[in-house]
């Protein structure tokens, strides 16, 4: 019988045309209808796994993974990383003074100098990365503790923060800007580089601070309020600063009005959180000069530090990073060694496969099987 003629309400004892036992009363049927998807009766195609189409797999996901692996590897291996830990938890650390005695409530910053020397140069452009760890951004309340509507320069919000930013909403009976636990913690230490030359004089390293926030983040996701009211202490008028903050919104960078207020690109940065504990943001970018001379010559440098933010409470560390990157992004062999790993495991599988297959089958056609 064909499937079209099958009619789930006859197998229930009631024909289509008859009235059903007990007149209106009477109970319905809880069988689904007679369709094909209720009654998965829906074309389907399942593979037929043998060795003829499962070696093959093995072996080409091998050949094609192990290659991809290698490149990455390689890739993510010349891309140079240079790293300086400047928390100062070492006695010899020349910024130990800093970390035990600088707290949120001091007044005056704290200043250190750490030398270093780089063996290799760094050729084109140079990104300069803080790094901090046992820093939980992803914790759910810190997260939640921003108003993005105030952050995207609603004058509303301005004045009423959101309840998410408790307890950084309002401070000495004025509004919070930006409010929140993220705003409040913002990253304020001051890194500059210097380049020390054979004869012990230093050269400042031009560091850019424009271009290291998303183009979506500066131009879309945040915005002064006001308009394009260029006077940000009017348009902040009425707020007050974060708690752990010296200075007010409208002062972070006064001197470029493209990069001040909520559109300060350390701040927007700094705002988007980190997934780990241990982390980094960038900083700066050191642009690639003229010529054939490399960005960073080898040599001695120091890192000149205005040790802003303590760490030490929480048991964390502060370093600066130097790095190029590639077209791959930074330095991260992770996804090349997953690459090689993968590839390298179903090409072991594909020959012990293979062996299993071909003693099984010989001895399989070499059996004499009675009729």
């Amino acid at each position: 019988m064909m499937a079209s003629s099958y009619n789930a309400k006859e197998e229930d004892g009631h024909h289509s045309g008859a009235p059903g036992h007990g007149g209106a009363g009477a109970v319905k049927s809880k069988k689904p209808d007679n369709t094909a998807f209720k009654q998965q009766r829906l074309p389907a195609w399942q593979p037929i796994l043998t060795a003829g189409t499962v070696l093959p797999a093995f072996f080409v996901i091998g050949l094609i993974f192990i290659p991809i692996g290698i490149g990455l590897y390689v890739t993510s291996n010349n891309i140079k990383e240079f790293e300086v830990d400047y928390t100062g938890v070492d006695m010899a650390s020349p910024c130990y003074n800093c970390a035990q005695n600088f707290s949120w409530n001091n007044t005056r910053p704290c200043s250190c100098s750490v030398l270093f020397t780089l063996e290799q140069p760094f050729e084109s452009n140079v990104f300069m990365y803080y790094g901090l760890s046992n820093f939980y951004q992803n914790h759910r309340r810190y997260v939640k503790s921003r108003d993005d509507s105030q952050l995207n320069g609603d004058a509303s919000s301005l004045k009423s923060p959101s309840k998410e930013c408790e307890p950084y909403r309002t401070s000495d009976g004025l509004p919070i800007a930006p409010c929140g636990a993220i705003a409040n913690s913002l990253f304020n230490d001051t890194l500059e580089l210097y380049h020390i030359d054979s004869n012990g004089s230093r050269t400042a390293i031009p560091l850019v601070k424009n271009g290291i926030a998303w183009w979506t983040d500066k131009h879309v996701k945040f915005r002064n309020p006001g308009g394009n009211n260029n006077n940000l202490t009017v348009a902040f008028q009425g707020t007050n600063k974060p708690v752990n903050w010296r200075k007010p919104v409208y002062e972070l960078d006064p001197s470029h009005p493209d990069n001040n207020g909520f559109i300060n690109e350390d701040f927007i940065v700094w705002m988007r959180t980190a997934a780990l504990p241990t982390f980094r943001k960038l900083y700066r970018i050191i642009q690639k000069k003229s010529g054939m001379t490399p960005t960073l010559p080898s040599g001695k440098y120091a890192l000149e530090v205005t040790y802003n933010y303590p760490v030490l409470s929480f048991e964390g560390r502060k370093r600066m990073i130097l790095s190029t990157i590639s077209w791959m992004g930074g330095k991260n062999p992770f996804l090349g060694i997953a690459y090689i790993t993968v590839g390298s495991v179903c090409f072991f599988l594909g020959v012990v496969l293979l062996i299993i297959h071909h003693k099984y089958d010989n001895r399989n056609n070499s059996a004499d099987i009675p009729n």
